[in-house]
């Protein structure tokens, strides 16, 4: 008959050291964490990166509405507006939108903000009746208004 021999739970190697580190099912488990935090993080954290973009054209249209009045108060015509030199100055430099006037006459005109790069798709446009309306294609989620300028996923104005 042979001998019994003990049953050790732990195993120690022949330094007599204890073994340290974790295990594969322990590192999977916090991996897998992880990516479920990173999935429902990252489109959240998308949106509200928009969002704050889109604050430029909102802000750069405003802006413009407010110097192409002050211009026709001084002028009696929006004609001439939104060159270089006048109060009406189009804004140059900007990261994401591109400015432009169109249907300049005595007593209209269209300012339009046009996204650019990461933004592209985004379109907001105001006129000399203070109509605002945004047009969104091509951007999961988001929607155009012919009566606001969405600056919410959703359409929310």
């Amino acid at each position: 008959m042979s001998p019994c021999l003990p049953v050790r739970l732990h195993s120690t190697p022949p330094s007599g050291k204890p073994m340290r580190g974790f295990t594969l099912i322990e590192v999977m488990i916090v991996v897998a964490i992880i990516g479920a935090l990173a999935a429902i993080a990252m489109p959240m954290y998308n949106d509200y990166v928009i969002k704050s973009r889109v604050n430029e054209a909102v802000a750069g249209l405003s802006d413009l509405r407010v110097k192409m009045e002050q211009f026709f108060q001084d002028n009696r015509t929006y004609t001439g507006a939104c060159v270089a030199g006048t109060v009406t100055e189009l804004p140059a430099n900007t990261k994401f939108f591109d400015f432009a006037c169109s249907n300049l006459a005595a007593t209209t005109y269209t300012i339009t903000a046009t996204g650019k790069s990461s933004m592209t798709g985004f379109v907001y446009t105001v006129n000399q009746a203070n109509t605002r309306a945004s047009t969104v294609t091509g951007v999961g989620g988001w929607s155009g208004s012919t009566t606001c300028w969405v600056t919410n996923k959703g359409g929310a104005c």
